[in-house]
């Protein structure tokens, strides 16, 4: 059995942006490495790049609305030394720029972070053209790229850390709202790890990204019907914890997994390739089902298309009472 990893209680944890998060971590992490550049398509004030443009404005280019020239010159910088920082908004980055990233940053291995900012169905109202719910398995299927689905805004800073130690290019699934902070601010994030959040014993709550905190709440909600849930945080989809994963399914032979995400081709798929490999497990998948999203607030999106705590305690129960799908 795993360590647990030790968090802050729900109920105690204050809720900070991601996204804010980010643009202050950059400004941190310049002062240790030059060579650290970010290039904006032109949403810095959304992405929150805005916050390394005053602190550090010789290191920040604003490239405007033409997302397939920013990865060019970004790989165009990366051949010069330069470790250049993707903003923009995850649907563009997996649409407009994919064929440049696809040819002159994954083929070529280049050392190029690539950050999608307003990620999944939360973007304050922005609709479906601006929601991203296909890039885990856009960026999971391209070759020798790490994805990275940080769950608060700690282990967002750890993991940008990691990043800039780590030589290639990597996604970083950035979202845009406040969100409670579990982790502690001297959380160490390890490539390719993940973390076992609760011990249960009944069934095991596999979740990624923001939805993680989602997903301690559902298993809140289990253990006040008797039922005690694992729950394993998953926030780096490749390289995957197969071992985790598998151990998790060993612990209690019930697999639920959530997402803010298709469940197509995301930690859902991801689970289930690694379980139908080395350890066939029932499970369940919450997360988006081959849908695009659409204009609301945020709690009736997550209502509408099942990622609340309660949809993803149900998804247990339905499990362990022997339900079909």
């Amino acid at each position: 059995m795993s360590a647990v990893t030790e968090l802050r209680p729900l109920a105690d944890a204050p809720s900070v942006a991601v996204r804010d998060a980010w643009g202050n971590t950059l400004v941190a992490l310049a002062e240790q490495y030059p060579e650290l550049v970010v290039l904006d398509g032109d949403l810095a004030n959304s992405t929150r790049a805005d916050i390394f443009a005053a602190a550090v404005p010789d290191r920040f280019f604003e490239m405007g609305i033409a997302e397939q020239n920013l990865l060019g010159v970004a790989a165009g910088m990366a051949t010069c030394g330069y470790v250049p920082w993707i903003s923009t908004f995850t649907a563009f980055l997996t649409s407009r720029a994919l064929d440049q990233i696809r040819v002159v940053v994954a083929q070529p291995h280049l050392n190029v972070k690539l950050c999608g900012s307003y990620s999944g169905l939360l973007t304050s109202k922005t609709g479906k053209t601006h929601q991203s719910v296909d890039d885990l398995a856009v960026f999971r299927a391209m070759p020798g790229i790490s994805v990275i689905a940080p769950a608060d805004a700690n282990e967002l800073a750890a993991a940008m850390r990691s990043m800039m130690e780590t030589e290639g290019p990597q996604y970083l699934r950035v979202t845009r709202d406040a969100s409670p902070v579990v982790f502690p601010e001297n959380h160490l994030f390890r490539l390719g790890k993940a973390e076992l959040l609760r011990d249960g014993g009944d069934v095991s709550l596999i979740s990624t990204g923001t939805q993680t905190i989602r997903t301690l709440e559902a298993a809140e909600l289990l253990a006040a019907r008797g039922i005690q849930a694992d729950v394993l945080h998953v926030p780096t989809l490749k390289p995957l914890d197969v071992e985790a994963i598998v151990a998790a399914a060993e612990r209690t032979n019930a697999v639920v997994t959530a997402e803010d995400h298709s469940i197509i081709g995301g930690l859902g798929g991801a689970v289930a390739e690694c379980l139908g490999e080395h350890r066939p497990t029932r499970m369940r998948r919450v997360g988006i089902r081959d849908t695009f999203g659409e204009s609301a607030p945020n709690d009736a999106l997550l209502e509408k298309y099942g990622l609340t705590a309660k949809h993803v305690a149900d998804a247990a129960i339905a499990l362990l009472e022997g339900d079909r799908p």
